[in-house]
């Protein structure tokens, strides 16, 4: 669910229509999970004042930078580390760790032809997207970017990475 801007009143709707459970909140470009506990994780969406606390603080945190609104979805525990997919033309040329975790390498067989008609269909000339696997074994998108802000892991070396992409 999101809202256009930072009204708690939108806010608030957004969190109802979500109903129970945990969320993640962000605004349209940008997470504050560095900052998980105090401007990211809502653990109980019926908790409509720590909830919004929550959002204070990310919307304090964004600052100038805030773009949009806010972005909440529903909290889903992970098995492991995300990993990034990088696409051109819709087609993914390399899977590699995400930034935030080079050492922790995808395992094999991420199913990234399940993704590739969703992205060829945006008819992007970049594109690259975080995936995560949770405990039920279903892969889920994490992030889709247009490449702005997306940093190669320190465990892909720049020859590697500029190869694949270039391919």
């Amino acid at each position: 669910m999101w809202t256009i801007g930072d009204d708690r009143d939108a806010f608030d709707q957004a969190r109802a229509a979500l109903g129970e459970g945990a969320a993640v909140l962000r605004d349209y470009t940008k997470s504050m999970k560095h900052y998980w506990h105090e401007a990211a994780y809502i653990p109980d969406l019926t908790d409509g004042a720590a909830a919004w606390r929550v959002a204070e603080r990310m919307r304090e945190l964004r600052d100038d930078d805030f773009t949009g609104g806010f972005v909440l979805r529903r909290f889903e525990p992970f098995t492991g580390a995300e990993a990034r997919t990088w696409w051109v033309n819709g087609t993914c040329r390399l899977i590699t760790a995400h930034p935030d975790t080079p050492d922790d390498l995808p395992p094999p067989g991420l199913p990234v032809a399940e993704l590739a008609g969703a992205v060829a269909g945006l008819a992007l000339p970049f594109v690259t997207v975080d995936v995560a696997q949770r405990a039920d074994g279903v892969w889920r998108v994490i992030e889709l970017g247009d490449g702005q802000v997306s940093d190669r892991p320190a465990s892909t070396s720049p020859d590697a990475f500029v190869a694949a992409l270039l391919a």
